[in-house]
């Protein structure tokens, strides 16, 4: 039997915090702040995109159980970062800042992002 090759995850342009717009799927055009990356599987939990519902049962948070509203992940290749200087979608790149730092830096304006 032959083993299954995993491809190893290359570096992520987007990180928790980021301010990011959906540019592709059902959350087409919402804006929202990173909560979660998952970087085994190339994915992003946006805050208020690509909200799911989820059926629980009752338990000590939720006595009633129910129907729960959350964000389910969206792939990477579906997010774009948002400029922080001209709040328009951007691409990602890196370069040595004044200290000798990589920093991640916006392409449209230069800015470096936080």
């Amino acid at each position: 039997m032959e083993k299954k090759k995993v491809a190893t995850p290359g570096k992520l342009k987007i990180r928790k915090g980021d301010l990011v717009k959906v540019i592709a799927g059902d959350s087409k055009g919402s804006q929202g702040k990173v909560v979660e990356v998952i970087i085994a599987k190339n994915r992003a939990v946006v805050e208020g995109a690509n909200m799911v519902s989820k059926h629980t049962k009752p338990n000590a948070a939720n006595p009633n159980g129910g129907i729960v509203k959350q964000e389910a992940a969206i792939h990477i290749s579906n997010l774009a970062l948002v400029d922080p200087k001209s709040g328009n979608t951007t691409r990602v790149g890196r370069k040595l800042n004044d200290a000798g730092k990589l920093v991640r830096v916006a392409k449209k304006s230069g800015e470096e992002i936080k």
